[in-house]
């Protein structure tokens, strides 16, 4: 497994890759839906580089891009075991350096859920991708559906920017009592790691109630908060039936649907969502 730091060393070693790239793009401090995206890309390309970047345009003042958790000889060993074989690991003067003004806005999908309460968010995640794609040049790139709307917002990059490159989106990866696995689950004490156990809770109720022919999505808006707001521990950010792809707000679910969420647990910001399909 090869290490590599810069755009110039990436770029040579990539003219020497005629074969299939797949790209599992991530922030570090792995975890096991992670390494389900590196297995995928694993079955599906010749060479699978996966990259290691805490991208801070994606993070607004307030939030976590200081304490984000960080563990790089963690992550090499897990990428090693899973027989990757190029780690692209930038620095942030590397992919931003002290001239830089170039940014990539997706309009109307980034409105939204996680773009209508996290200002700039999508710009600097479409801006890092697009970069990662510029300097990777994959033949495919995995994305965990767990971040839907991020999946959405890359897709529509790609197809609006003629971007020679598929986008494939893994299903999320859950522990045992359902709640998605992510890497800020890290900052959760053990009284506010069983009170997350509410996001997936609130999501399988929405799926039950689609399941038994409830098409009225006000309806299940409304049951998914009353379940969440019985945990008080709980603070909710936003509660969707949404479009999968336009993600705007249904009022009848009469065509697939993304069910999804973010909740405040403590100080943690988490996410989660399910597709009504």
């Amino acid at each position: 497994m090869q290490v590599i730091k810069t755009i110039a060393d990436f770029r040579e070693l990539r003219r020497q890759l005629s074969r299939s790239v797949g790209l599992v793009p991530t922030m570090g401090y792995l975890h096991e839906g992670h390494l389900v995206l590196v297995k995928r890309a694993r079955t599906e390309n010749s060479t699978v580089v996966v990259s290691i970047f805490v991208n801070p345009t994606q993070f607004a003042p307030s939030e976590d891009f200081s304490t984000y958790p960080r563990d790089m000889g963690r992550d090499l060993k897990l990428l090693e075991r899973e027989k990757t074989d190029i780690v692209f690991a930038p620095s942030c003067e590397e992919m931003y350096p002290s001239e830089y003004s170039s940014w990539v806005d997706v309009e109307r999908v980034t409105e939204r859920l996680e773009g209508a309460h996290r200002q700039g968010h999508f710009r600097g995640v479409a801006t890092v991708v697009a970069k990662l794609f510029n300097i990777v040049q994959p033949t495919r790139a995995y994305f965990g559906q767990k971040d839907a709307q991020q999946a959405v917002v890359i897709k529509r990059m790609v197809t609006d920017l003629n971007m020679n490159l598929e986008i494939v989106a893994v299903p999320t990866v859950r522990e045992s009592d359902g709640l998605a696995m992510s890497s800020r689950n890290i900052y959760l004490n053990p009284e506010e790691r069983q009170a997350a156990a509410v996001l997936f809770k609130a999501l399988s109720l929405a799926k039950q109630l689609w399941q038994d022919r409830e098409k009225d999505a006000d309806t299940i808006r409304h049951q998914m908060t009353s379940l969440i707001r019985k945990e008080p521990l709980a603070q909710i950010d936003y509660v969707s039936i949404a479009d999968t792809e336009t993600l705007e707000e249904l009022k009848l679910i009469d065509h697939p649907a993304l069910a999804s969420l973010a909740i405040k647990i403590g100080k943690t910001r988490l996410i989660d969502n399910i597709l009504l399909e």
